[in-house]
């Protein structure tokens, strides 16, 4: 395909569950020299990937983190962190809870792997006369600690070539450092042992092929321990709850976000930059909207009591739990309107997933039945509706706007802006198969060709259709078209700085000399209202590519230049 030219790009997925992927990547660039090859890769804070794989970065889910913390309010983590603790009685520890759910994943889906490791670590032992005298058992309980400690997906030893990184010694190091610590009853030296093989310290054949197969298990085991199990299990603030995310971070500064552009442009500027994907737990849209109740926790929760107590009826012996009831009107929030149907299908599959009173595997009847009977009784009860209709219907703006707003992010920032099919309008889908339905392509063209001659305040007048999103996005890629090289490697990242009263509601940015982009962040606390706040950039012409109105000087009042459309793209005219 490549050879004919039919595609230009690859995306790499599960890259962490190759044997050896530095040299998968090799062969591949090899016979796609000139293609765009991105790599799917979950980053922990503060991991990079290996900077030798010929690639051009990541599918984007660090960005889509980055992002979505930037409209979480930090003033709100408290207060929702104590609530969810007094509701369902559950822990906050996320990092106890993500510890706890990978040593159950261990124990049922990868269990083979564990003891075939445990086997094959036991017969190479034999040859190493300070360990041969363990038992089989020691040894696989050492193994799956270790595993289970693991910080990050998996490490890039490379045993044939016997080379190991500096950032892997550091990861092998802290999690057998933690696995003591958690196993104090094992004896230290068989981590020490652990270690050794990692670290390639400990050299043979046997030895090698041993810390090949232990960096295939890792991977899976932090993916189905966390996104497929802790995801569904720690429901303080779902939204938090995303691929490649933590939701024990609650949230993200401007500063950190201005940083990790600043890295990303100076390291990989063509990386793959998304907010919704086929893997993605929740539509952007979703957690755009969501992302208000950080600025509004008290009456968020005074809600949820208020719900909880109107619902108490239609629970059966105290089913569902109240993990799971606090995960459906956080649901419901973040999706109005939702069909009873969509509803039911995703908590079903949020409950197996959960595997705490059901499981695909060993399913749970009269749970299940409790819990889709509590779902149609309150989706049923019209006073429930319309308590839920009247909190939801203030926050629809404010999602619009936090949505067009980390579009705008998505399209201008370094890096190569990914759209999901069907996302180009509001994205109130959830986890698949909710996202994979079928989408009205004849819907959208019309919209489309309805943009074409529109007004930015006509635009925005048809927000309930979801137009000014795809408007949006059609502008910032014609003008990515006109002048890519605004946009590619060459061009700067500088952070642009607001002054007043409310400059800790924008992030804004240019772009070498001619692209300024500004969005607004905490909506709800803003209250459509910017004081004297203004925004100043370089001298010259500038004109906004949204509303075609000329900004000319060295700043601006946000409320002047945010009057007529949301967000703001700005280009020098003299550059046009």
């Amino acid at each position: 395909w490549i050879r004919r030219g039919w595609v230009d790009g690859l995306r790499i997925d599960h890259i962490d569950g190759l044997r050896d992927p530095d040299q998968y990547l090799e062969r591949l660039r090899a016979v796609a020299p000139g293609a765009w090859i991105i790599v799917e890769k979950i980053l922990a804070a503060g991991e990079t990937w290996p900077a030798q794989w010929p690639v051009a970065g990541t599918t984007g889910y660090d960005f889509l983190n980055c992002v979505g913390g930037v409209f979480m309010d930090p003033a709100g983590e408290k207060p929702l962190t104590d609530f969810y603790a007094e509701f369902t009685g559950d822990s906050t520890d996320f990092t106890a809870m993500v510890r706890q759910k990978k040593r159950a994943v261990l124990r049922a889906g990868l269990a083979a792997e564990v003891n075939r490791l445990a086997d094959f670590l036991f017969h190479i032992a034999a040859g190493h006369w300070r360990y041969r005298d363990y038992s089989r058992a020691e040894f696989y309980q050492a193994t799956a600690e270790l595993v289970t400690c693991f910080p990050v997906y998996r490490t890039y030893v490379r045993p044939e070539a016997g080379t190991v990184s500096e950032s892997d010694i550091g990861y092998i190091e802290e999690a057998a450092a933690e696995a003591r610590r958690q196993r104090p009853e094992l004896p230290p030296e068989l981590f020490t042992f652990l270690a050794d093989l990692l670290l390639l310290r400990l050299r043979g054949k046997d030895e090698s092929e041993f810390a090949a197969r232990f960096q295939q298990l890792t991977g899976p085991e932090m993916a189905k321990g966390v996104e497929d199990t802790a995801f569904y299990c720690f429901n303080r603030f779902v939204s938090l709850n995303e691929v490649g995310g933590n939701p024990a971070c609650f949230s993200v500064s401007a500063e950190t976000f201005h940083e990790s552009c600043l890295a990303r442009q100076a390291q990989w500027p063509e990386s793959m930059l998304t907010i919704s994907t086929h893997d993605t737990k929740r539509g952007s849209d979703v957690r755009a909207r969501l992302a208000a109740l950080s600025e509004m926790p008290a009456l968020f929760l005074a809600a949820v009591r208020r719900w909880s107590a109107m619902n108490e009826a239609y629970r059966a012996a105290n089913w569902p739990d109240r993990n799971a009831e606090y995960l459906y009107y956080q649901t419901l929030v973040g999706a109005w309107p939702i069909s009873l149907e969509r509803v039911l299908h995703y908590m079903e599959k949020a409950a197996c997933e959960a595997k705490l009173h059901t499981r695909w595997s060993q399913r749970n009847t009269p749970y299940e039945d409790a819990l889709r009977q509590f779902i149609r009784a309150t989706m049923g009860d019209a006073n429930f509706r319309r308590d839920l209709e009247a909190f939801v219907a203030p926050l629809t703006e404010t999602g619009y706007v936090n949505s067009l707003a980390q579009t705008l992010l998505t399209l201008t920032a370094p890096g190569v802006p990914d759209c999901y099919q069907g996302a180009e309008l509001w994205d109130q889908n959830l986890v698949d198969p909710d996202n994979r339905r079928p989408v009205d392509f004849a819907l959208r063209r019309g919209l489309l060709e309805e943009a074409r001659t529109a007004s930015a305040e006509q635009i925005w007048e048809r927000r309930q259709t979801g137009l000014p999103k795809m408007w949006l996005i059609r502008q910032g890629l014609q003008l990515r078209a006109r002048h890519p090289e605004w946009f590619d490697r060459t061009a700067g990242y500088q952070p642009l700085n607001a002054c007043g009263s409310k400059a800790q509601h924008v992030i804004a940015f240019q772009r070498g000399d001619n692209v300024i982009t500004v969005v607004p962040r905490l909506v709800h606390g803003l209250k459509k209202d910017w004081g004297e706040t203004w925004l100043e950039w370089p001298a010259g012409q500038w004109r906004d590519e949204l509303t075609g109105e000329d900004a000319p000087g060295k700043s601006a009042r946000l409320r002047e230049l945010l009057r007529r459309f949301p967000v703001a793209l700005l280009t020098r005219k003299e550059n046009a």
